[in-house]
């Protein structure tokens, strides 16, 4: 043992001591030989190269030098509780920094829901990235991740959150001025604005489980674009039901070819191995079904 590690072996035994000034009560609270207590506090001395108590068959005495080394020593030993106390309490309630990484497709829903998560867990402080891919979830220090369609590695834990609906949706201005597709295949004489993926590539249209190629020309990168592209009028677009919200319900945006519509990819929520027993980690995965489960 080096200087450092015998001093801090000794500490708690020279305060348990000094507080009962009684060898044999501070080892019975330490659970062990009073043998074993006094050998530890000879060592702290001779470390120290003072002593602290002295000691005869009826009493023990704390020094001036002891008392000194005392009031250090529980400053020390009050430290080390506290911070135990912390790390059992991050380990049961949700504090400090949770770092988050949302595909951009979903950061709407994600923000307007997170009151309920910083409100219920008020020492809980989020950070919010929007980004897709998931190489830097431990590199980059992410804690949780929640994504669309691409199912987690092995070396990652994945949670089901949700599995979307595709809607086509078009605004009433458009249909004013367009007649209404009643099938997929007479999409060919419309606007339908695309949506294209990290690569530039348009995604196809989903209708009965299967891909449709639609044309366009207008195409974009963000899904909350697609949502405004539609409500201006710009043309039709296909989305998640997720993305919606109040849109169809207010008659913003009109759904249209609802009986080919068919499922969309799922939302996964995406952690580490060693995050997942996380308390915010846990807390915020039942967040996530809680607000993708609507």
């Amino acid at each position: 043992m080096n200087d450092l590690t015998d001093l801090l072996a000794g500490v708690v035994p020279f305060v348990r001591v000094a507080e009962a000034l009684s060898f044999r009560k501070a080892a019975e609270q330490l659970g062990l030989s009073t043998a074993a207590v006094s050998k530890s506090v000879s060592r702290l001395e001779d470390r120290l190269k003072v002593k602290l108590l002295t000691r005869n068959s009826r009493a023990v005495v704390v020094t001036p030098e002891g008392k000194l080394f005392l009031a250090r020593g529980k400053e020390a030993i009050a430290s080390l509780e506290h911070a135990r106390a912390q790390l059992g309490r991050s380990r049961t309630q949700p504090r400090g920094d949770l770092r988050v990484s949302a595909s951009p497709i979903l950061g709407p829903l994600l923000v307007a829901a997170l009151p309920r998560l910083v409100t219920s867990h008020p020492e809980l402080t989020v950070h919010l990235d929007l980004s897709d891919h998931l190489r830097g979830l431990i590199s980059e220090d992410v804690d949780v991740a929640v994504r669309v369609g691409a199912r987690a590695s092995s070396g990652l834990i994945s949670r089901v959150l949700r599995r979307p609906r595709w809607v086509t949706v078009v605004a009433p201005s458009y249909l004013a001025r367009h007649v209404r597709p009643q099938h997929p295949r007479e999409l060919a004489g419309h606007a339908c604005i695309r949506f294209v993926d990290p690569r530039g590539k348009p995604v196809p249209w989903s209708f009965d489980g299967q891909d449709h190629e639609v044309s366009g020309s207008l195409l974009v990168n963000q899904g909350n674009l697609l949502l405004d592209a539609a409500l201006a009028g710009l043309g039709i677009a296909q989305v998640l039901d997720l993305m919606l919200g109040e849109l169809v319900r207010e008659g913003r945006l009109l759904e249209i070819l609802p009986d080919h519509a068919c499922e969309g990819p799922t939302i996964h929520g995406v952690t580490s191995p060693d995050r997942q027993r996380s308390a915010n980690v846990r807390a915020f995965m039942d967040f996530a079904v809680a607000t993708f489960d609507r």
